[in-house]
Formats: structure tokens, C-alpha cells, sequence
């Protein structure tokens, strides 16, 4: 059994491009997330999941340059991306983390592990966490069948939206029980330059060993990054409901 991690990053990015690359200390803030999540034992390889586009070569020098692996592949289908990167490494339960979420923590990944080898589940989420957090596992097999129903060839936005259906798959559902509070639209992600400020700070606070709880406490402690993030909401959820996907696909019970 092959566990693997893919992490969709491409670097034309219309509110914060090259943000994969933008550095802290030196160091670009994709190494920083590959790194962190190395230190899972039940992982076979982290792989980064980019696009074709020439945009995106600078992204490969830098990822031959470290040894990372990685697959170029559609442009607007992450999915479709996802599933010939799979048939490369012949991979059999596949870990997405998007290449925004550089908070994610190695503990809710082994949980998703975890969950899988006992349940054998089609697709496993982690819920009850902010955004930026929610890793999502699911089944090759999976995936192929979704490849093989969705009628758009755009999954950019919410392409995990296409593993909700509990008609086609057997879903569980993980609720991490978290001892901070937070904001119930709280989004830890790199999306605006804003969010690379708040990052720099964090990273040089916290080094890159932490966990979520360790967030939540700087958070708390910090009402101020806090309250600069959620004024960031209101740009973020627009962005997101226009490029929303179409997540409809054929019915197969007809």
C-alpha cells in the first residue's frame, strides 16, 4: 500500500503570485510545508502537483535543485492532475494538501491514516478545524470513478466538494476535538499578501515544528492577527463563490 501526499501548487496566481516561492529566512515557503510533513513514517513520498504551463518551470528548477518529487500535468483539472500523477508513482491512497495550506499538521494526516487502515473508507475528512487545516484522503479508486462521472474539466475551486457524495462512496468523517477556541470562519491559508506577513511572523515565532493547538494559542494570544485575517473574509469568500467549481457529474442510477 502506497500513501502519498499531493500538493496542487502553481505559480500564476492572480492575488498572490509565486507565493509557493516567496521565502522566509531564505527558505521558500514550500519547503518549509514538504519539510514539516516529512516527518510522517506511513508516507511513501510527498509529491508536488503543477501544471505544464511555463510559469511553472521556475517551480521545477527549484524542486529538481532539493530532490522533491513532483508531476506536471493540467492547467485548470486538478483532478485529472491528481489521477496521472497517481499512475506515475502508482499510488494507492492519496493525502490532498493544497499548496496554500502551509499550517498543516503532520498529526491530522496520521489521524486520516489511522482512519483509513481501520475502516478502509473511500474518502476520509478532517472536520471541525479552520480552513487551512482540512486534509482530505481518499481512494485511487475513488478519484478514477470521479475522473471518469464529473462533466467540467475545471476543478480548480473546491475540487474536494466531488468526494461528498455518500451515494457513490463510503465517507468518514474525523471531528478533531480541539481544547482552543477559534473563530468559526477562521482561514489559515496563503492567499494575500497579508497572509505572507502574518506567515513571516509566525514561521520566525514558532520555527517549523507546531502543531494546530500551538496556532490556536498564538492566535488567541494575538488578537490582532486575528482580527486582520478575518477582515480578509469578506475578499476571500467573493473569490472563491465566482470560481467556485461545477461539482455535478453524470448519474449513474438512471
Amino acid at each position: 500500500m502506497k500513501y502519498h501526499i499531493f500538493i496542487p501548487v502553481r505559480l500564476k496566481s492572480e492575488r498572490l503570485p509565486k507565493k509557493a516561492l516567496k521565502k522566509i529566512d531564505g527558505k521558500p515557503i514550500i519547503q518549509y510545508l514538504i519539510e514539516r510533513l516529512h516527518q510522517l513514517k506511513k508516507i511513501n513520498d510527498i509529491i508536488i502537483c503543477t501544471t505544464t504551463e511555463e510559469s511553472d518551470d521556475e517551480l521545477i528548477d527549484f524542486l529538481e535543485k532539493n530532490h522533491f518529487s513532483y508531476f506536471r500535468g493540467s492547467t485548470e483539472d486538478i483532478l485529472d492532475r491528481f489521477l496521472h500523477t497517481s499512475m506515475k508513482f502508482n499510488t494507492d491512497f492519496i493525502i490532498a494538501i493544497d499548496g496554500d495550506d502551509i499550517y498543516c499538521d503532520p498529526d491530522l494526516i496520521a489521524k486520516i491514516i489511522d482512519e483509513f487502515e481501520n475502516s478502509n473508507a473511500d474518502c476520509i475528512k478532517i472536520e471541525n478545524v479552520p480552513t487551512g487545516f482540512t486534509s482530505f484522503g481518499f481512494k485511487t479508486s475513488t478519484l478514477k470513478k470521479i475522473c471518469q462521472l464529473k462533466k467540467t474539466s475545471n476543478t480548480e475551486t473546491g475540487y474536494l466538494r466531488f468526494f461528498d457524495n455518500d451515494k457513490l462512496f463510503v465517507i468518514k468523517r474525523i471531528m478533531v476535538k480541539l481544547k482552543t477556541s477559534f473563530p468559526q470562519n477562521l482561514r489559515m491559508s496563503l492567499d494575500y499578501e497579508e497572509d505572507f506577513k502574518i506567515a513571516e511572523i509566525i514561521f520566525k515565532k514558532m520555527g517549523n515544528n507546531f502543531h494546530i493547538e500551538d496556532i490556536l494559542k498564538f492566535l488567541y494570544n494575538n488578537p490582532s492577527i486575528t482580527n486582520e485575517l478575518n477582515a480578509l473574509q469578506t475578499k476571500w469568500d467573493k473569490h472563491w463563490n465566482k470560481n467556485l467549481t461545477d461539482c455535478s457529474m453524470r448519474d449513474t442510477y438512471s
